[in-house]
């Protein structure tokens, strides 16, 4: 697949995947849920594996950074977010969550010497400040009390510590491991690991088998996480994990369109403008500098 083609599934699927997620909350502990949705993932992975015949063996080192990689992407950056939104709006999460580029930036310079280029910045910059237009509505609504910081503190850990798992996804890829097995394994001790929250925060394995239920934990095991996982942390060795995880900026712009469609969602000004500051980022994020060097020369010589 090419990189154009693996962004836009990963935005399109984690783009809807909030329709599927609010069918997870209700009865069943979140964090029973996400338990529920990485093992069967898992699954997946290990039997897709098992029918290819994909090496599965690796050394105790290998599976520490999959353990580490699971417990960071799979587990406890699930835990926090969750645990966040009981705190804070939905606006503000997607705010805060929409740093995982920021922190990517950082992280690829200090643990990869990575440079980023003045292109990514701007273009950062542009999706930010369109999130923040997005939900502006919503934000005023946001009283800066101890439980409104509180969570968000919250939710910045769990973006960090999505953060961390991505590196360690660069790093596992660079040591030559393939995207399936190490999501294979990853997924699996992301499980072990919120299943153990599960039990330490005395809450119950409770299951339900309402179509809605059931219908949407298959869509976030498999599109949300098979496949949505694995187009986006492939992309992040191909373009970089700074431009990839611009994806995250993106697919609130996805929901908003979903969101049209399905519930009826009704524009604003800051809708239209939000949603233009954000698609320019992207734009201007993901397209070649020497494209863009050319539009800008091509420009300057229309105007002589």
């Amino acid at each position: 697949m090419n990189n154009s083609f693996l962004y836009l599934i990963t935005v399109l699927i984690w783009g809807s995947t909030w329709i599927a997620i609010s069918y997870q909350l209700g009865d069943v502990a979140p964090e029973a849920s996400v338990t529920y949705r990485f093992a069967i993932a898992a699954l997946i992975l290990f039997t897709f594996a098992k029918l290819k015949r994909l090496p599965m063996h690796f050394s105790l080192k290998q599976h520490g950074l999959f353990a580490a990689f699971g417990i960071c992407l799979f587990g406890l950056n699930y835990l926090l977010l969750y645990n966040a939104q009981q705190h804070i709006n939905s606006a503000l999460t997607c705010i805060a969550f929409s740093t995982l580029m920021l922190m990517n930036i950082v992280n690829t310079k200090l643990f990869f010497k990575t440079q980023i280029t003045k292109q990514v910045y701007f273009g950062g910059a542009f999706g930010l400040l369109g999130i923040v237009t997005l939900f502006w509505p919503q934000l005023t609504d946001v009283t800066l009390g101890v439980a409104t910081l509180f969570g968000l503190g919250l939710c910045l850990m769990g973006t960090f510590s999505a953060s961390i798992g991505n590196m360690i996804s660069i790093k596992n890829q660079r040591n030559n491991i393939p995207i399936v097995q190490a999501n294979a394994w990853g997924m699996l001790y992301g499980a072990i690991f919120t299943s153990l929250a599960v039990i330490v925060q005395g809450k119950q394995f409770t299951f339900s088998f309402e179509p809605a239920y059931l219908t949407s934990l298959i869509y976030l095991s498999l599109f949300g996480s098979v496949i949505a996982f694995g187009c986006y942390l492939s992309l992040m060795t191909r373009i970089g994990s700074h431009k990839t995880s611009y994806a995250n900026i993106i697919f609130p712009a996805i929901a908003v369109f979903i969101s049209t469609i399905v519930e009826g969602f009704a524009w604003s000004e800051f809708t239209v403008i939000g949603l233009s500051f954000v698609l320019l980022g992207n734009l201007i994020v993901l397209t070649k500098t020497s494209t863009l060097q050319r539009l800008f020369n091509a420009k300057e010589a229309a105007k002589v």
